[in-house]
């Protein structure tokens, strides 16, 4: 354990010359949003962007919220809620502290403080990082999962919510009842047409309460669609470590990062916003397109390298990418796959692709492969589905897309090429591992068994002969000749 002084308010001006710090007293600012789920992610990408804009308008500051645990809270209550951004590339690492977070709440802990500071009339913008499964949906379909624990617990106890979707309808009821203009929810997770998908899980929600109440989320409540990117590895204690060597401070939890980061918003806040665009964010009447090519180049090309990457003995995906049949994979994804179903005119695609590949070749970041594979049933749909559905209907080959939906159902059955357990962490890993243990390793077997999942595939995926075909024989290759010999002969 380090000696160091704890970073706080009292400690910034002790910090090196190098090191960026906010251009503003925290202490002046007030929080015109809330935050769920403030984990790294949001420390990396929406609280920077508005560590930027307070020193001009500072009513945007944020009152963070951990749905789950206090462990965020806890490490940054105690120097302020300031924390340090590590950016790191080939060239070195830039560090920078940021004040943008006024407080974190844990809703577990107290959900009547959470929803006060929802229903409160200054805070306009209520944002949301929970990730895939924090909606409680179902992401074959897009809808919200009546059925899903945390739906049942909240319709059970409405006013003293726990889930995403059960705090914003809550918050959003109480304030039409004080007669207080509703917030504008801005969800910042990749889910396809976040902005549309959550409206749509809200008021479904909502009618299950009260059918008043979801006549008012649908018509009155307004969503901000998103994209996001920049690249979060978790953070190790040897960032840790290093970090606070450099700022001559302790640091409980910094958050390490790419320079690269990007914001598209749907510009559609009827009650203000901040301005973003003056921090480098993109305002756009319709997100849809950046957010789809992003979700198929981006993410369909990370999940691709973390299933095949972990299960070839690559920790990190800068590791996989030095192999280059790897980089030829993902190149050929991008290019050949998903690229010709994509609509982006003024876009330069192919520059968008070779940005991505360089940034997963940034071995300053050590993002592990194991991290990107967690909750893969959540996140298939949108990484990889849409992109097979398009292809299938335009009667084109899905070689690449077909292994990488392989390499999660090798991955889930939750033992690795060399027989060792694989810690997989999903929401249905009890389930996948139960039908891989029941296929014993017959590839055709398991991948009938995995397609009839119809929570990730639904039902057209397993009656379509140009999508089972190709995916059983990646598989089959995946099981005979291991996942390095199988992407050689997919990259060539």
């Amino acid at each position: 354990m380090t000696s160091q002084r704890r970073l706080s308010l009292e400690a910034l001006k002790t910090l090196p010359a190098a090191v960026q710090r906010p251009a503003y007293d925290p202490a002046g600012t007030t929080a015109g949003i809330v935050h769920l789920g403030v984990g790294a992610f949001h420390r990396a990408h929406q609280a920077v962007v508005l560590d930027d804009i307070l020193a001009a308008d500072p009513q945007w500051a944020i009152v963070g919220a951990s749905l789950r645990r206090p462990d965020m809270r806890d490490a940054l209550a105690a120097q302020d809620n300031l924390y340090t951004v590590a950016e790191r590339s080939g060239e070195g690492t830039r560090l920078r502290v940021v004040g943008s977070i006024k407080s974190i709440l844990v809703a577990p802990e107290d959900p009547e403080a959470l929803l006060a500071a929802m229903v409160d009339p200054k805070v306009r913008i209520v944002s949301l990082t929970v990730t895939e499964k924090g909606y409680c949906h179902d992401p074959a379909t897009g809808d919200l999962n009546p059925r899903h624990p945390d739906v049942v617990s909240d319709l059970e106890n409405p006013h003293a919510p726990t889930s995403a979707p059960g705090l914003l309808v809550e918050a959003l009821r109480r304030r039409k009842a004080a007669n207080v203009v509703p917030f504008t929810v801005m969800p910042c997770d990749n889910l396809p047409a976040n902005g549309p998908t959550v409206h749509r899980i809200m008021a479904q929600y909502a009618a299950l309460i009260d059918p008043d109440l979801a006549r008012f989320v649908e018509n009155d409540v307004a969503v901000a669609g998103t994209m996001v990117d920049r690249i979060v590895p978790a953070t190790t204690e040897a960032d840790i470590a290093e970090i606070d060597a450099a700022l001559g401070l302790s640091d409980a939890w910094p958050v390490v990062t790419e320079p690269f980061i990007q914001w598209v918003v749907e510009d559609r806040f009827p009650t203000g916003r901040p301005d973003f665009s003056a921090a480098g964010a993109e305002m756009v009447s319709d997100v849809e397109p950046y957010e789809r090519m992003k979700l198929r180049m981006l993410n369909g090309s990370h999940s691709t390298l973390a299933y095949l990457g972990y299960l070839a003995g690559y920790p990190t995906v800068s590791e996989t990418m030095a192999d280059p049949a790897f980089e030829r994979l993902v190149r050929q994804l991008m290019t050949e796959e998903v690229m010709p179903t994509l609509e982006m005119p003024g876009t330069d695609l192919a520059a968008y692709r070779d940005a991505l590949i360089a940034r997963f070749h940034n071995p300053a970041l050590k993002h592990r492969t194991w991290q990107i594979a967690m909750d893969g049933s959540q996140k298939l749909p949108q990484r990889f589905l849409g992109t097979v559905r398009d292809r299938l209907a335009a009667g084109q080959p899905i070689d690449r897309l077909a292994l990488g939906v392989a390499g999660w159902m090798r991955y889930v059955t939750g033992t690795d090429e060399s027989g060792a357990a694989i810690d997989v962490r999903d929401p249905l890993a009890a389930r996948l591992k139960a039908l891989g243990d029941e296929a014993g390793g017959d590839p055709e077997r398991l991948a009938t068994a995995y397609l009839g999942v119809e929570d990730v595939f639904g039902r057209d995926l397993r009656e379509d002969p140009a999508f089972v075909r190709p995916v059983t024989r990646a598989l089959a290759g995946l099981f005979e000749n291991g996942a390095a010999a199988t992407v050689l002969t997919h990259a060539h």
